[in-house]
Formats: structure tokens, C-alpha cells, sequence
């Protein structure tokens, strides 16, 4: 018993360091962490707080190493004390809760390869991606979301009355979407983000004070950023089987309509497949610009291919046209200034939505001149070579 208490004390200690009320020096938080991870192991054995508590201190220590850049040291370290967490999951909510964010943690350490320093997805088009992730990251970004997936299931087990649950749970769908973007999987990122939406809304409603209302308001500002960012990776098929599925906020119609008029598709469909009026669609059109980015490369002497400058490297905000519009458009002015390079030279452009990216995310991808095959983006358009 004496033991226990002896570890449960140097556990308090070791917690008021890790929230600030007590300083130390890295190196003595680091030694004190260290002592209390060895002295909690043995009781956690047969005890669920000490396991519970071990699970939970082996996180600090992944994250310590995370944030010290050795990644393969923090996973270590989190799939140890994720053991532990899990055998003591079932004894209490509390500390099922931590084994729920353990997995979490586990899932953004191992799936960090694929997303880029704004936390975004680095490959969103998936198995379309030109440069896709490795096999090694795509392996771990897979694991990452049945992790995630995971601490779901164990956030959806706990009582829903409680709003620390139905936060948790939320946050957990957030963290699933995220994962699933990062392995091109945009309609069901999309989805899990729109119900975690709708969590955060119904803990807004019933938010007991300012502060919980703020962090409600803060994620589902964060939700609705990620969102608009998603959809413009989506097919006009993922954005009605969304609509259908009651998965598209009506906050975002103006986007999903857009994102269509993008790739082509004719005002009529889009009414009719999105179930809205022609009305509706002409004005969501009308006033709703999108950010056209356009690129146009020729290939030098060496084979490379050489940026041109502006007007040819560009963006601009255009209202109800397509992407093919806006690359004939272009086209049509390139062919007939002095920038051209002649018949013999290849050429090609693209045209993507809001920024530059991946290619195979360009709506209009033309190449032009000899000895060039012709590409297709997603929502663009064939070239021909001359």
C-alpha cells in the first residue's frame, strides 16, 4: 500500500509539473518522468490506476519525444503505454477516455509523412496523386485510421449525457476525417467531418458557459475551414451522393455548386442531381467566384520544362465558368502572343482551383507540340497534340 501511495505521490508531482503549476528543469522533468514511468510498472500489473496512470505517463513521454523530433521514439513509446491504457480501458471512464486519446495521438504521429506544414493532406487525390506517399507512409497513414477509428468506438461506448463524452467524440471524428483525407478518401473525410459538426453544434446549444461555447465556436470554425478545403478535391458523383446522404450543409451548396459548374457540368444537372432550383443555381453561380490559378510550361533544349511568366503564371477570380472556359480562354491568348514558341515546341498548361497543386488535381490540363501525350485531370479536359 505504502508503495502505492509513494507512486501515486511522485504521479501528482510529476502532474503539476507537466501543467505548470510546479517548474522544473528540462532535465529534472525529463529524470522525474523517467523515475515515475519505472516505479509505476510494477503495480500497474494488477492495478488499473497504476496501468491506467502508466498508459498515460509513457503518452508524455512520446510526446516530449515527438516534439524533440524522434518520431520513432514517441511511437515507441505511445504503443507501450497504449498496452497499458487499454488493459485498464474497461475499470473506469476515466480511463477509457485516456486510452481514447492515446489513439488519437498514436494516429497523427504515425500518419505526420502525409500532411504538409499546414497540417493538410500532401496527397488528397489519393491513388491519383502523381506523387503519391510510399508505401511505408501509406501503411502508416492506414494504420493511423483504424487507430482513429478506434478511439471512436471506445468515445461512442462512454455515456452521451455526459458533454465530456459527446466532446470527445466529436474530436474524435474530426481527428478521422483528417486521416482519411491524408489517404485521398475525400467523400467520407467530408462525411465524418460534417456529423463531427453537427456534435459540436448540439454541444454549443448546451454549452453551460462562455468557455465551453468558445471551444465549440473555435472547432466549428476549424470544421468549416476544412471543409471548403475538401470539397474541391471531390467528383460532381462524391458532392450528390453527399447531398443524398444528408451530408452536405446547405452552408456549403453555394461551393458544392460551384465545384460542379468547375468540372462542367451543366447548370440543369447540377439543379436537378443537387435537388435545387434553376434559380437557386443561376444566383448560387452568379455570386459565388472561384479562384482560377494557371500555369503555362514550355519545354526547353535540356527537356525540362520551364515556367513562363506573367500573364501565363497567374490567378484570377471568375463567376460561372468552367474550367475548360477559363483553359480556352487562355489558350486562344497564348497561341496568339509573342510568347508563344512555334509549332515544333512543346508546350502545356493547367488550371486548378484556388492554388497550385498536385497535377492531377488541375481542372484543365493541356499539353501541346510534338512527341507529348495527351493527360486528363480530374474535371478537365483531353489535349491534342499538334
Amino acid at each position: 500500500m505504502a508503495q502505492r501511495e509513494d507512486v501515486l505521490r511522485l504521479d501528482g508531482q510529476w502532474a503539476r509539473i507537466r501543467s505548470g503549476a510546479d517548474r522544473a528543469a528540462p532535465a529534472e522533468a525529463e529524470a522525474l518522468l523517467m523515475e515515475l514511468i519505472g516505479a509505476l510498472r510494477e503495480p500497474a500489473r494488477t492495478d488499473p490506476e497504476c496501468a491506467a496512470r502508466l498508459g498515460l505517463r509513457l503518452g508524455d513521454l512520446a510526446a516530449r519525444r515527438f516534439a524533440g523530433g524522434d518520431r520513432a521514439g514517441a511511437l515507441a513509446a505511445v504503443e507501450e503505454g497504449l498496452r497499458h491504457a487499454q488493459q485498464a480501458a474497461g475499470h473506469a471512464p476515466e480511463y477509457a477516455r485516456w486510452y481514447a486519446r492515446g489513439l488519437i495521438n498514436q494516429g497523427v504521429w504515425l500518419s505526420w509523412p502525409l500532411s504538409d506544414g499546414d497540417r493538410l493532406p500532401r496527397h488528397p487525390l489519393g491513388a491519383a496523386a502523381e506523387s503519391g506517399p510510399s508505401a511505408m507512409e501509406r501503411a502508416a497513414g492506414e494504420r493511423a485510421r483504424d487507430l482513429t477509428r478506434a478511439a471512436v468506438g471506445v468515445w461512442a461506448a462512454l455515456d452521451q449525457r455526459d458533454p465530456v463524452n459527446r466532446r470527445g467524440l466529436a474530436q474524435a471524428k474530426v481527428f478521422l476525417g483528417d486521416r482519411l483525407a491524408e489517404l485521398g478518401a475525400g467523400e467520407e473525410a467530408v462525411a465524418w467531418a460534417v456529423d463531427a459538426e453537427g456534435g459540436f453544434r448540439q454541444l454549443l446549444l448546451a454549452a453551460p458557459g462562455p468557455e465551453e461555447a468558445q471551444e465549440a465556436e473555435e472547432a466549428l470554425d476549424h470544421i468549416g475551414r476544412q471543409l471548403e478545403l475538401r470539397l474541391r478535391h471531390l467528383s460532381f458523383d462524391s458532392l450528390v451522393s453527399l447531398r443524398g446522404r444528408g451530408l452536405l450543409p446547405e452552408s456549403l451548396l453555394p461551393r458544392a455548386v460551384v465545384a460542379a459548374r468547375i468540372q462542367g457540368v451543366a447548370e440543369p444537372e447540377i439543379a436537378a442531381r443537387l435537388h435545387l432550383d434553376a434559380e437557386q443555381v443561376r444566383t448560387m453561380l452568379e455570386v459565388t467566384p472561384w479562384r482560377a490559378v494557371w500555369r503555362f510550361e514550355v519545354r526547353g533544349p535540356d527537356g525540362l520544362w520551364n515556367v513562363q511568366e506573367h500573364p501565363w503564371h497567374g490567378a484570377a477570380d471568375v463567376r460561372n465558368r468552367t474550367a475548360q472556359d477559363v483553359g480556352d480562354e487562355l489558350l486562344r491568348g497564348f497561341a496568339a502572343s509573342p510568347d508563344h514558341p512555334g509549332d515544333g515546341v512543346p508546350w502545356r498548361v493547367r488550371v486548378w482551383w484556388h492554388e497550385e497543386g498536385d497535377p492531377a488535381g488541375a481542372r484543365f490540363s493541356r499539353v501541346v507540340g510534338p512527341d507529348t501525350s495527351a493527360g486528363r485531370a480530374p474535371g478537365g479536359s483531353t489535349g491534342t497534340p499538334s
